[in-house]
């Protein structure tokens, strides 16, 4: 279950059967994210692709020397600029692929359309969704849902979204899906009616045990994207944003101009592969030996080339010298300026208190330590914020709940109307009210002995303490002990065994913390493969802008301070 090579083999066979000759790829804006994850333009040129064109363009030059070949969602519109474009077509033979299922009557107009007899061929290629890390894959739709139901747009692409991974990774699965969420509902029932509606395409050769798709909620778990993070990739998101793959460091200071937009792939980045879940520390020293394997190479590089042999080895070597100094450039500057926000933020005092707020129940300790940091000119308006949201989230219900006082001090520090107002939005989304799990004390005895143990022996890395809800979900479903009742099966069948192909979905968006936990199950659990998909992979601030596009405004606490004290008078 690999979505980053079923994307690339489906893009392999779109080339290969077009034949040799000069080729054209034309996408739409969604299929060109979904290209560009898994596969540089450097790899495409050499299968003979020589031009990346979009069909909404409008000054497209004609070139009857080229071979199209179109890999578009099948939406109204593209579809009506596929019909534009084949009544006066630009290049000499045409190869069509859409990424989903296809209405006859689109084929019928496209049919209608062809008067010159260019298509070669019309097809479905499953390759709708953005595939992240092998693992991992997200829709890129930031604000799925209004309120707690879902935006109809948004609940048809993922719709569509979902059924394309399914058909991808050849899997029928029984749909199971998180009950306190109407939205989880609703998006199974659709999944499964699409299932039904195409169930040729969807006959695949039956497993022993059916494979499980497990729809989640993030209003679930709001925690986990508020925390910041210190693994190399879910670090680089949270503090410079991962966007494609592609991390703007623009704003670096005294950039240089080559640097500006830098790739971060695993695909084609040995070092980023090997180092993407490991911890920032350990990130430091593997640069360190990276360069000094750099600058080790570097003096054979620039020897005298004396003799036909030295210039014949230095230029074979050459594109490898080339690229490993790209490749330590780009490494140390991205971590250097991770480095940078680190130590300008206080981002290391600021985390500790984070996953005291997450993990420990000692309320007095955790307002010392906020309204410590709170007063903390070096803690920035984002940060100062997502840290009464957190005390918030675990002290909403709190006897000594201080809220009124934190709110106060976000007033006092200057922190904007807007980020204020995001604290009680962030209850209304995923407060205790919403939550169907309890995210703070744990359920039973053995977590209970866990923690008393943790507590007596310390923690190995204050700012890794913190484990996703997701963690919990999963260990209880591969155990075969995740509760029906919290978690029921769309439809009456019910799998006997324990599951082994997994896809979790979570609406609302996934995170980095959660991919490197799937990572790990993956890892650890023999017989078990998971895929964790999202509507989006979140930051803390993409996380905010999700909360706020579902229309959870907050109100201003003050004016809910006081007409709690003329309640409490009554």
């Amino acid at each position: 279950m690999n979505v980053v090579f079923a994307v690339k083999q489906y893009i392999g066979k779109m080339i290969e059967a077009s034949g040799p000759g000069m080729k054209v790829l034309l996408m739409d804006k969604e299929t060109t994210s979904i290209v560009s994850m898994v596969y540089t333009q450097s790899e495409i040129l050499q299968k003979e692709v020589y031009l990346f064109e979009r069909i909404d363009s409008a000054n497209r030059e004609n070139m009857k020397h080229l071979k199209a070949i179109c890999f578009l969602r099948p939406t109204k519109e593209n579809v009506e600029y596929l019909i534009q474009e084949l009544r006066r077509p630009k290049y000499s033979i045409y190869f069509i692929y859409f990424s989903n299922v296809i209405s006859k009557s689109d084929i019928k107009s496209l049919a209608e359309a062809d008067e010159q007899e260019v298509v070669a061929e019309v097809q479905e290629f499953y390759g709708d969704f953005i595939a992240v890390n092998p693992h991992v894959f997200s829709l890129n739709i930031l604000g799925s849902c209004q309120g707690h139901s879902w935006d109809p747009a948004q609940l048809s692409r993922a719709t569509q979204g979902l059924t394309a991974l399914l058909l991808s990774l050849k899997k029928c699965p029984m749909i199971r899906y998180q009950l306190s969420s109407d939205a989880a509902k609703r998006l199974g029932e659709c999944v499964k009616q699409m299932i039904t509606k195409e169930y040729e395409l969807f006959d695949f050769r039956r497993t022993e045990v059916p494979p499980l798709l497990l729809l989640l909620d993030r209003s679930d778990d709001a925690i986990t994207p508020l925390l910041n993070q210190w693994t190399y990739q879910a670090m680089v998101h949270e503090l410079l944003g991962i966007n494609n793959n592609r991390i703007d460091l623009s704003r670096v200071p005294g950039i240089s101009k080559d640097l500006r937009e830098v790739v971060l792939s695993a695909e084609n980045d040995e070092f980023y592969a090997n180092n993407m879940y490991l911890n920032f520390a350990e990130i430091g020293s593997n640069i360190k030996n990276l360069m000094e394997d750099f600058q080790r190479r570097k003096p054979k590089e620039q020897q005298k080339l004396e003799s036909i042999a030295d210039m014949k080895a230095f230029v074979e070597n050459y594109p490898q010298f080339k690229k490993m100094s790209g490749t330590v450039s780009k490494h140390v500057t991205v971590v250097g300026e991770l480095s940078r926000l680190v130590s300008e933020r206080n981002l290391l005092e600021v985390s500790e208190v984070e996953q005291e707020l997450a993990c420990q129940n000692d309320h007095s300790s955790a307002l010392q330590n906020v309204r410590r940091l709170l007063q903390n000119p070096k803690v920035t308006e984002l940060d100062a914020t997502r840290l009464v949201m957190l005390y918030a989230l675990h002290y909403e219900r709190h006897s000594s709940n201080s809220l009124p006082t934190l709110m106060a001090d976000l007033k006092t520090r200057g922190v904007s109307e807007r980020h204020r107002k995001l604290v009680s939005a962030v209850i209304e989304y995923g407060g205790k009210r919403v939550r169907a799990s309890d995210l703070f004390s744990p359920k039973d005895a053995v977590a209970i002995t866990k923690q008393f143990l943790k507590g007596l022996k310390g923690v190995e890395n204050v700012y890794t303490q913190h484990q996703p809800l997701l963690h919990e979900t999963l260990d209880q479903l591969i155990k075969g002990k995740l509760k029906d009742s919290q978690y029921p099966y769309l439809g009456p069948s019910t799998l006997r065994d324990r599951p082994q192909d997994i896809i979790v979905f979570i609406i609302g968006g996934a995170t980095y913390e959660e991919a490197l936990t799937v990572y790990n199950l993956n890892r650890t659990t023999p017989g078990v493969r998971i895929v964790l998909g999202g509507t989006v992979i979140h930051n803390t601030k993409s996380f905010l802008e999700e909360v706020s596009a579902a229309g959870f405004r907050g109100r201003g606490m003050e004016s809910s301070q006081a007409a709690a004290r003329v309640a409490s008078r009554r």
